[in-house]
């Protein structure tokens, strides 16, 4: 019982806990291992709530990457139980919602850097190459967000049918395309124009525009339409 103590948040000096320290100096005092803590509460036999949440940041590239998982990476972490894993990713999901709530409600191109925010934050610590879409409305607000394809590290296969065929059930008027670059370079390829160009084609058949195609990393994102390769 004493060392479960000593794992948790209540085996801490009443100054260093991040609940009290929050409370009197407010979150933006907590680092993020402690507001992670906060969430876990407990540790684990031999390893302290707060290097437990270190942990979790240093698997998964800091707060950034904890956004990016999924349960299933959750469930490979020891000492996460399974009301923990569920918590945390409650709180992600928050997360990626708040993110999302200003491009449903306004018009995404009024502050394209919502977009992008959102998109690096959603992409950019993914270690695989992934293809995702903004679908948006008539006004170019936001439907839905959707992964589409995964690939390697170095190539996503895409097939314009499949990106036709979503654009098609969400009744999108326009779409943005993304993808990341694992690699750490945000610069588009000529295989990433040439794609761009064969999508605009396919989803022009249906009456869907193709605003643009941001190409994601964990610190900086590529327009190709800022670039004037659309």
């Amino acid at each position: 019982m004493q060392s479960h103590q000593r794992a948790g948040l209540k085996g801490l000096p009443s100054d260093a806990r991040p609940r009290e320290k929050l409370l009197a100096r407010g979150p933006a005092a907590l680092g993020d291992a402690e507001l992670l803590a906060l969430l876990l509460r407990t540790g684990m036999a031999g390893k302290h709530v707060l290097q437990l949440a270190q942990e979790l940041l240093d698997t998964f590239g800091g707060i950034a990457g904890l956004l990016a998982t999924d349960v299933a990476a959750l469930k490979a972490i020891k000492g996460l139980g399974p009301a923990k894993q569920a918590e945390i990713a409650a709180v992600m999901e928050i997360a990626r919602r708040a993110l999302a709530q200003p491009l449903q409600q306004r018009a995404l191109l009024n502050d394209p850097q919502d977009a992008t925010d959102f998109l690096r934050l959603q992409l950019g610590d993914r270690p695989h190459e992934v293809f995702a879409l903004l679908l948006l409305d008539s006004q170019h607000r936001l439907i839905t967000f959707e992964e589409l394809f995964r690939g390697t590290v170095n190539q996503a296969s895409v097939y314009p049918r499949e990106v036709v065929l979503r654009a098609l059930h969400h009744q999108a008027a326009a779409v943005v395309l993304a993808h990341n670059h694992p690699s750490g370079l945000a610069e588009p390829s000529a295989a990433d124009v040439a794609l761009t160009r064969n999508l605009i084609d396919a989803l022009a058949l249906v009456g869907v525009r193709v605003l643009d195609h941001i190409v994601v990393t964990r610190a900086r994102t590529a327009s190709l339409a800022q670039l004037g390769l659309l």
